[in-house]
């Protein structure tokens, strides 16, 4: 058993989603809807799907081709706006495995330039409405290593409970060994957390740690603060050592 909740939503449940949602390419508000669906094509977050009338007229072109998915096949379309082309980018479903998304398209996220909830933007994917991400602030003494090499160790950490993930470990940039860390110029987002402002790599693995200075509102405990792959290094917390854990991540 793990040591942390797991996602327990199974693929091909769906539900509504009671915020207003805008997607946009080239400039061009691409869709505009209160009417889209969350559905999940795999249990650790949901995908929009949204109703073809609440598409801006034109924007999709059906490519003729069938496609599988999770959830049951869907005409596949590429995607035309403000002057830009992303082929094969929506998937209108057919409904034969989940009848509730007859009539339903789902556009490939990173191929929109920009999504939002309300007036907010979203990264990567929807917030699930399932879990729960949390940060606070600890005094467990928490020391991170490689291979015997002691890359940080703080007893005031910011411990990040999420849904489906092991909890993370956000320390302070001066409880970092810097001498063992090489900066990278990797950019990541989170629709949680926000936009990374830092990764740095290790002897033997990239971007093993990262930071958000400028985290969302929800996460504001973890700004400037660094964290680890618990993948990819030893972490002991009051002097015990953790087992590595295991996930999609890495």
């Amino acid at each position: 058993m793990p040591d942390h909740p797991r996602a327990i939503v199974p693929t091909g449940h769906v539900e509504p989603v009671p915020r207003r949602v805008r997607a946009v390419l080239g400039g061009v508000v691409v869709l505009d809807t209160l009417r889209a669906r969350y559905v999940w094509e795999w249990p650790p977050y949901p995908q929009y799907v949204v109703p073809l009338e609440d598409v801006a007229p034109g924007v999709l072109a059906d490519e003729g081709e069938v496609a599988g998915t999770p959830v049951g096949t869907a005409a596949r379309h590429g995607l035309r706006a403000g002057g830009l082309e992303r082929p094969g980018a929506a998937l209108v479903h057919t409904g034969d495995r989940v009848p509730e998304l007859a009539g339903h398209v789902r556009l490939d996220w990173a191929a929109l330039d920009a999504w939002f909830e309300e007036d907010e933007e979203v990264f990567v994917h929807p917030r699930n409405p399932y879990a729960r991400v949390d940060a606070i602030r600890s005094s467990r003494r928490v020391r991170i290593e490689r291979d015997g090499v002691v890359l940080a160790e703080s007893a005031s950490p910011v411990l990040v409970f999420e849904t489906g993930l092991p909890t993370r470990s956000y320390l302070p940039r001066t409880d970092v060994r810097w001498e063992h860390l090489t900066p990278s110029g990797t950019v990541t987002q989170c629709p949680y957390k926000g936009r990374t402002s830092g990764y740095w790599s290790i002897q033997g693995v990239d971007d093993v740690a990262w930071c958000y200075d400028f985290p969302t509102r929800e996460l504001t405990p973890i700004a400037g603060l660094v964290a680890f792959y618990d993948e990819e290094v030893d972490v002991v917390v009051d002097g015990v050592r953790q087992e590595r854990p295991r996930t999609h991540m890495r």
